[in-house]
């Protein structure tokens, strides 16, 4: 088992974080897409660190191409000496094409898509095989030695690692099949974790004829404690927050159905679309909490 940490977005605090991260003993350090570029901070806690594995935890996938991704991937392999995971989401439809102004269809196919040609990109790069990689949503049919990155970059540490964030078994199964390891989301259970997840990872391995020995699950989760009992109500009502967010969404519903919450999700996505996002956090129970968070009373 690794334990990992997260670093920031301020790109004057990185190094620091880093350097840190690592002295602490962490096997590896995450950045997410929100407000700031995701992989710019990686650049400095690789200059910054030597042993610390450097991933995205995650990188919208559908708001760029195969070949930009494999581009940034490829520099971020090569300067960290092969620390870098490639850590990519779908996101949802209306921040895809209302905020990216990006295509949106068939999500667990596009995206099986988008690795399938990352990997074909690298392995022209690599190994100077001919990229002829032609999809029904991606094509990539020329490459020049002026475009082409040098093997010896990566050649010493391999193309990186592909993690896939999901929630759906349709994009779960495509992670065991083609990725390197799978992404959990926060909002995950440990019974849909066990009960869905698992499973649908273990088919697209069977997909590929692999078994699940070597892949890697990272299972971020919310943590809720404090060093007083002021800080613990502010962590919990928190947390309440988070999980309503995460709830309202109605591709997230498979979680809250296994546990007969399903009917919660269409009262907070209801409640989202009227501004009640305060009122939402009123609805996530203790119950709710402690199965979503890892609650600690502050000693």
């Amino acid at each position: 088992m690794k334990v990992d940490g997260g670093i920031g977005t301020d790109l004057h605090k990185v190094a620091e974080q880093a350097k840190q991260a690592e002295a602490a003993g962490y096997s590896g350090a995450w950045t997410a897409e929100t407000s700031h570029d995701p992989f710019f901070p990686l650049l400095l806690a690789a200059e910054h660190t030597t042993t610390l594995e450097l991933g995205t935890s995650i990188a919208v996938a559908f708001a760029r191409s195969p070949m930009t991704l494999a581009n940034t991937g490829w520099d971020l392999q090569s300067f960290s000496k092969g620390r870098f995971v490639m850590g990519l989401g779908s996101q949802i439809k209306p921040h895809i094409t209302k905020r990216f102004s990006m295509e949106w269809s068939h999500p667990a196919a596009r995206m099986r898509e988008m690795v399938l040609a990352m990997r074909a990109i690298w392995d022209c790069w690599l190994n100077g095989t001919a990229l002829n990689f032609r999809g029904e949503f991606y094509t990539h049919t020329l490459m020049t030695p002026f475009f082409a990155p040098a093997a010896s970059d990566i050649s010493a540490y391999g193309v990186p690692k592909i993690f896939l964030a999901g929630v759906g078994e349709l994009m779960t199964e495509v992670a065991g099949e083609v990725c390197d390891g799978f992404i959990c989301h926060g909002f995950t259970t440990e019974k849909y974790l066990r009960e869905v997840t698992i499973p649908a990872l273990a088919r697209g391995r069977a997909k590929a004829g692999k078994t699940m020995e070597g892949f890697e699950i990272v299972g971020p989760s919310f943590v809720v404690t404090g060093t007083d009992k002021a800080e613990m109500a502010a962590a919990i009502d928190g947390t309440r927050q988070q999980i309503a967010f995460y709830g309202s969404t109605p591709a997230y519903k498979n979680v809250l159905d296994i546990h007969g919450w399903g009917g919660l999700q269409e009262q907070l996505n209801a409640l989202s679309k009227q501004g009640g996002w305060v009122e939402m956090g009123s609805l996530i129970t203790d119950e709710i909490l402690n199965t979503f968070a890892v609650v600690g009373e502050p000693e």
